[in-house]
């Protein structure tokens, strides 16, 4: 439970923070009310595309206004984001037949099931059923789980998150606790596809997923959104979902195969796909609504060289109505996640214009569909309204701490660039110290938009509060980060109180105002280190620049 920005840049060659960078006046007040409006049954859960949208968006023009920023999509508040809604039902039980017993695996109680594609009815039928480990194809290290095994029209059971996952530390061929884009969910149902496989099942186990199967079930429920595609998304595969680690386990006894066994090999070098000799069908029809959503995009000028960019991001949208909870409320509010991160979006556009302009212009970017897949910073940085090669970098807000101040700040991809002395130098000023992840198999790195924009190059912030808090120490930060993942997030317990201690979120924000202003007035151009996954892609934009 700690905001998520991501960090990375080239060094800055500054001898300290400036005061004027660490004077950022964050109005409590805007916090507060933003956060409980936003969060109130009235905008039910904030989901796109439905009627709530447009009072979200509506809101946050309205403070970016308010605030004296200028609307920053060629005289518009607003960038269109391409959308397609897929609501499934009639689904048939996940059924595997040719073991020892045949299998049915119900719907919220077994497996969650979607589909990409944008057709009205899916139907699998005695699909080849193969374990493929963690389902990682890296040539770079020396790993591929497909090796030797054609999965063309068949279906994969697949494992969450790395193969060295439960290696104590940081290091090795995935970088140990500290979980890699190979181990997230995304990545796993994209290599199925281009593996050609008809199904992609993720076995749940909470720890390695991070998350319970309450939030998995909720996410998957109801209307599910994607990207707009003129191929109808036709090259994925034509089912994805999770099936609970007891139900995969039965699978494989029926299958005379041992789970704990398989998994074990499977985080070994030279793991071999193992076919199951089971089969596996699964039916469900589609109702699809092609829509637009919108991204909310606000500008301070800047007074010297205004084409260069800064950019402040955090997605408005939550999951709108999701699986009532045992009271009945089926308002999944998302006041945490990320009400407070729009809100700090808010919040900061008004200390920058208090403050004036900086060297460079300032964007405050409000993007939708982060739920869903990060769509709405994809689409900006696919279609940016400023070039990505002058956006200089980024600080990305995805739930402020509202548990109290921290004596630490927790950097999350620490070492991937160079402007990790900044940082630094602005924590130090604040009087905290940087924290390792508590958590990196969590793969925070990939969960929140800053990705969108680092995939495509832009060195973007990755920091906030960690677990010291000042009062209660570590222990107890843990603890209650901990309790909500397990009780509120992503469920409709995640709600607005009144009670909360908004000190830590000031805090944070002053840093990230601080990060900002201090990059803003400068002249440099960050990249990320040599070696790092997005140092080519940046290398490439600045030269393309001419920087």
């Amino acid at each position: 439970m700690r905001s998520i920005l991501l960090l990375a840049a080239a060094p800055l060659a500054l001898a300290a923070v400036s005061a004027q960078a660490q004077s950022g006046a964050i109005s409590l007040d805007t916090l507060k009310s933003v956060t409980e409006t936003l969060s109130s049954d009235a905008f039910e859960g904030r989901a796109p595309t439905t009627p709530a949208e447009d009072k979200t968006v509506a809101l946050i023009a309205e403070r970016f206004a308010k605030a004296g920023l200028k609307p920053g999509n060629n005289g518009s508040w607003y960038q269109d984001v391409p959308l397609v809604e897929i609501t499934n039902s009639n689904v048939s039980p996940l059924s595997f037949t040719g073991g020892k017993t045949p299998l049915a695996f119900d719907l919220h109680k077994d497996m969650v099931i979607g589909t990409y594609r944008v057709v009205p009815n899916i139907a699998i039928s005695n699909s080849d059923v193969v374990f493929v480990g963690y389902g990682v194809n890296a040539p770079e290290r020396g790993w591929n789980d497909y090796a030797g095994v054609d999965v063309k029209g068949k279906t994969v059971i697949i494992l969450i998150n790395d193969p060295d996952w439960q290696k104590p530390d940081v290091g090795g061929t995935f970088n140990g606790r500290a979980m890699t884009y190979y181990g997230r969910w995304t990545y796993k149902y994209e290599e199925a596809a281009r593996q050609g496989a008809a199904a992609a099942i993720i076995v749940h186990d909470t720890e390695p997923a991070a998350y319970g199967w309450k939030t998995v079930d909720s996410s998957w429920t109801g209307p599910q959104l994607g990207a707009d595609d003129v191929n109808n998304h036709m090259d994925q595969s034509q089912a994805v979902g999770w099936i609970q680690k007891p139900a995969a386990e039965a699978l494989f006894t029926s299958a005379g195969k041992d789970f704990a066994a398989l998994a074990a090999a499977a985080k070994q070098p030279g793991f071999k796909a193992v076919p199951l000799g089971v089969k596996a069908s699964v039916s469900f029809d589609n109702a699809i609504k092609r829509s637009k959503s919108k991204n909310v995009i606000g500008i301070l000028p800047g007074k010297a060289r205004p084409d260069e960019t800064f950019l402040y991001t955090a997605h408005w949208d939550h999951l709108g109505r999701c699986m009532p909870d045992e009271t009945g409320d089926d308002i999944c509010n998302g006041a945490l996640d990320n009400a407070t991160g729009t809100a700090g979006l808010i919040a900061m556009a008004e200390a920058h214009v208090k403050a004036g302009a900086a060297d460079r212009s300032l964007i405050f970017l409000a993007v939708t569909a982060e739920e869903s897949g990060l769509l709405g910073s994809k689409y900006y940085a696919e279609n940016p309204v400023y070039p990505l090669a002058r956006t200089v970098s980024g600080v990305n807000m995805d739930g402020l701490n509202i548990l109290g101040p921290t004596k630490d700040v927790t950097a999350v991809g620490w070492g991937k660039s160079g402007l990790d002395p900044i940082l630094e130098k602005a924590v130090k000023a604040q009087g905290r110290y940087i924290s390792p992840e508590s958590t990196p198999e969590k793969g925070f790195y990939y969960r929140s938009d800053h990705f969108s924009l680092a995939k495509l190059g832009v060195p973007m912030f990755n920091a906030g509060s960690g677990d010291d808090l000042v009062a209660g120490g570590k222990a107890q930060g843990m603890k209650i980060a901990a309790e909500y993942t397990d009780q509120h997030y992503h469920q409709a317990s995640d709600e607005y109180d009144p009670n909360w201690n908004w000190d830590g979120a000031v805090q944070d924000l002053q840093l990230y105002y601080a990060l900002g202003r201090e990059v803003a007035n400068s002249s440099v151009w960050p990249n990320w280190n040599k070696g790092d996954e997005f140092r080519a892609t940046r290398d490439k934009s600045l030269a393309d620049a001419g920087k």
